[in-house]
């Protein structure tokens, strides 16, 4: 049985609805599919430092952001925001071109 395409009308999927779309597609139990799940989950937290891929997905990358001056909406007043290191997700091409398909080239 093949996946079902998500129109623009439908719901983003829940946790529970990704697991029985899972267990469904591949036979195995709704228990199994979730420890899995749960293990990637515990993977990327534990490789969060140096990235992760996940193929056909994106990486979930660190990016160092530098020291800068902001200022406080509520007065005005010039504050300054210290140098942090954040986790970002970049989409893999794939991704990218199920919801803007690539332009034709002529």
């Amino acid at each position: 049985m093949a996946i079902k395409k998500a129109k623009a009308t439908d719901k983003p999927l829940t946790k529970a609805k990704i697991v029985e779309a899972l267990a469904e597609e591949t036979g195995l139990s709704k228990k199994d599919v979730g420890a899995v799940l749960a293990a990637q989950q515990e993977l990327a937290y534990a490789q969060a430092l140096v990235g992760i891929t996940i193929p056909g997905i994106g990486k979930l990358i660190v990016q160092n952001r530098k020291a800068r001056v902001g200022r406080n909406p509520a007065t005005g007043q010039e504050i300054k925001i210290p140098a942090k290191k954040v986790l970002k997700f970049r989409i893999a091409k794939a991704a990218k071109d199920v919801c803007t398909p690539a332009p034709v080239k002529k």
